[in-house]
Order: C-alpha cells, then sequence, then structure tokens
C-alpha cells in the first residue's frame, strides 16, 4: 500500500505542481488529510479568523498515475474512509441561506468516537464520513481546491463516501489527483457555514480508462449513477447536471423520447452545496434504467 502523508499539501490543483508519490494504473494508494482550516481550530484555545490559515481547503496530493493522458478517464474506488477523533464545525449569522438568530460565529467542536458524533451532551448522531475535495489538476492555469468544476474539486457531494467509484476526465499527463476536505457529518445543500470538518485518511484504488472520458465527474454507488455539475447558479449547475445525465442515457442506447420520459419519472436532482461561489448540483439515477450497465468500463 502506497501512502501520502498530511505535510504533502496543496492549494491550487495545477499542472506544475509536484507529484507527492507516483503509482501504476491498478493501484491502492493511502491519503492522510487535514481539516479544512489544516487543523488549527481542533486545540480548545484557539480562535477563528485569528489562529486559523486564510486559505482554507488544503488537500493532500497531488498523485501521478502512470499512463494517464489528457483524453483518458480516471476510475478512483473509494475503499475506505477514517476520520480522526474530533470534528470542527462553525455556526454563525444568516449568509443569505438560513436565518438562525445568532450574532457571531461560533466555533463548535465535536468529539467523534465510536461511529457517533457528539454534537451536544443530549445529541449524539451517527456519522456518515463523506470527501469534499476530490480532484484533478486542470488543462492550463490552476483551481484553488475551494472551487469545484468539470475537474472535481470541492464538490462537497455525500454521495463521495466508501464504496463509491468516482469518473473524472484527465486534462494533463499523470492526472494529478489531491484529495481533502472530510466531513464525519454533512446535510445535503451544506446551508450553514460548512459541515463536520475533521482530519482523516482515505484509501483509494485508482485506474486509468483510455480514452472515454465524455462526461465528469460522474459516480456510482448504491446502484444508482450521479452526474455532478457545478456552475455559477444552482440553475445553471442543475441544467448542467441533467445533461450529463442525457449523455450517459444515450450512451447506454436509449432513445432521446425514452430518455426524456426516464428523466421525468425516474431521476432525482438533488443540492450538493450552495455556499462556494460556485454552486454544486447533482442528478442521481438508478442503474436499472441503464440499457449498458457498465457506461465507462
Amino acid at each position: 500500500m502506497r501512502t501520502i502523508k498530511n505535510d504533502h499539501i496543496i492549494f491550487k490543483m495545477k499542472k506544475e505542481n509536484k507529484p507527492a508519490l507516483t503509482c501504476r494504473s491498478g493501484d491502492m494508494v493511502t491519503f492522510h488529510t487535514l481539516d479544512c482550516f489544516s487543523n488549527k481550530l481542533i486545540p480548545e484555545e484557539s480562535r477563528l479568523g485569528v489562529d486559523n490559515p486564510r486559505v482554507s481547503n488544503p488537500c493532500t496530493g497531488p498523485l501521478f498515475i502512470k499512463g494517464a493522458l489528457p483524453g483518458d478517464t480516471l476510475k478512483i474506488e473509494i475503499l475506505d474512509i477514517e476520520v480522526g477523533e474530533t470534528g470542527v464545525t462553525i455556526v454563525g449569522p444568516s449568509d443569505g441561506h438560513i436565518e438562525n438568530g445568532l450574532e457571531d460565529h461560533e466555533v463548535i467542536r465535536v468529539k467523534v468516537d465510536n461511529g457517533y458524533a457528539e454534537v451536544t451532551p443530549t445529541l449524539s448522531l451517527p456519522i456518515e464520513p463523506m470527501i469534499g475535495i476530490l480532484g484533478v489538476a486542470p488543462k492550463e492555469g490552476y483551481i484553488p481546491t475551494a472551487l469545484p468544476g468539470t475537474h472535481g474539486g470541492n464538490m462537497d457531494c455525500t454521495q463521495i463516501k466508501k464504496g463509491a467509484i468516482v469518473y473524472l476526465p484527465v486534462f494533463v499527463e499523470g492526472a494529478l489527483l489531491s484529495i481533502g476536505d472530510l466531513h464525519a457529518l454533512m446535510g445535503d445543500g451544506e446551508v450553514g457555514e460548512c459541515g463536520l470538518e475533521i482530519e482523516g485518511k482515505v484509501v483509494v484504488k485508482v485506474s486509468v480508462l483510455s480514452q472515454v472520458s465524455e462526461v465528469g465527474p460522474v459516480v456510482y454507488v448504491d446502484d444508482k449513477w450521479i452526474t455532478i455539475a457545478s456552475a455559477d447558479t444552482l440553475q445553471k449547475a442543475s441544467e448542467d447536471a441533467t445533461n450529463m445525465m442525457i449523455e450517459l442515457l444515450h450512451r447506454s442506447g436509449h432513445s432521446k423520447l425514452d430518455t426524456a420520459l426516464i428523466l421525468n419519472l425516474a431521476a432525482n436532482l438533488k443540492i450538493c452545496q450552495i455556499v462556494n461561489r460556485y454552486k454544486t448540483a447533482r442528478m442521481e439515477l438508478s442503474k436499472k434504467y441503464f440499457l449498458d450497465k457498465k457506461i465507462f468500463d
């Protein structure tokens, strides 16, 4: 098992990043990650805006995958997610999405033990670990790790969890995969300041699929296909996620009429997050509606 420690950190996804590790297609790799505040708010005496770094969302990596070339698809199988013992979340005044009556921001530290988050003395919730950021380098320039896009990035999709398979387009040689921003818990939409941000480690298997990157990011999990899109507005992100699902249905062999009927009657359009500069939506559809069950590989 190859490992990338959390001292290999980036804040920008770009082709100029020096690889932290090189592997072959089919290898398993463990990523050790910091939380989105670089673990600076875990100590009880730490203060928001004083002790945490101005630049947030550190990602571990990048991983260079031999044989990955522009036009390919990177298949990332999430084999395991382990989270740390302390999660951090921020609550504060309304940010335009929720009205909570609070007058100031507050750092809430949450102990995670035996699969539960002890949110308050009277409220313990079962954790549902997920990956907030998983992405590759773009073709040109750079994309901050805090932003989502066609490269993946900060999608904050609750379905990117243990057992999921994520498909991303490859834009540069080696793909340069990076992972970070784990959550022990997060509601769909991430309507407040953040989820339960937490350090941890992720075990993935990476494989290169040649010349199939027509749609991405795409996730397969729990016997359903998911298309994910990010844009300036939630409306545009929703349209893009829908069009991506249309492409997948066409690829599996459905006619335009059948595709329209399936989308209207069986697909589910959901919000991943609305707190970032670019909003993220996803469309989910059971694999039973696809004529070609493999889609990618």
